[in-house]
């Protein structure tokens, strides 16, 4: 069973995700890895244990104040650094972490190989990151829609991804447009509310 972790802080993050994942250890895993964010992305992966990572952590002194964190049990691909989590995008600018199957990810590969996007890892987790990196090149819009939708996964299907979700419906996707639209997303209290709650740590 696969260990997700993730901080957001005034300090230095990486003491609090090695810590977290020590506390989720028990649950077995195979690899270990990090990315956080300080000015540019940066990204550590390790087979076997937490302490190992935690060692790759205080050589390369990483830091960042935003970070996530995993610990993998394999699934798709075999363990190894190139399977570990997180998974990046081609440019090495977008990170993600994920537990979970993602039932048509060998439909996306191909879809995505299609359009010129490379592949590293012999995981399904990597489908996701790189249809964030396929949207963000080819519209916006609908990179936009698609983050809704993630953060929504509890109530609705994600449109490109077939997993444990339920159907989504037209009207869903009309309210998803309809919070585009008004930019209450990005200018609303929502954010503005969110924002204080990140002035607390």
């Amino acid at each position: 069973m696969c260990g997700i972790v993730g901080a957001v802080a005034k300090r230095d993050v990486v003491p609090i995700l090695l810590e977290g994942l020590r506390k989720l250890e028990y649950r077995g895993y195979d690899s270990a890895g990090l990315a956080v964010v300080n000015g540019d992305l940066h990204r550590l992966r390790s087979v076997g244990r937490v302490a190992s990572l935690a060692q790759m952590a205080a050589e390369s002194q990483v830091k960042g104040r935003l970070g996530i964190a995993h610990t993998r049990w394999a699934t798709h691909g075999a363990p190894g650094e190139n399977n570990a989590h997180p998974h990046v995008d081609c440019a090495g600018t977008i990170a993600l972490i994920h537990n979970g199957i993602i039932e048509n990810y060998q439909e996306l590969k191909t879809m995505l190989t299609s359009q010129g996007i490379q592949f590293l890892s012999q995981t399904d987790t990597e489908v996701i990151v790189h249809l964030f990196e396929y949207h963000m090149i080819n519209n916006s819009m609908e990179l936009i829609i698609f983050a809704l939708q993630l953060r929504l996964m509890k109530k609705i299907q994600m449109v490109d991804l077939i997993g444990q979700y339920e159907k989504i419906q037209s009207e869903v996707d009309k309210a998803v447009l309809d919070v585009i639209r008004s930019s209450a997303f990005i200018n609303g209290p929502e954010v503005k509310s969110f924002q204080a709650e990140l002035e607390q740590y």
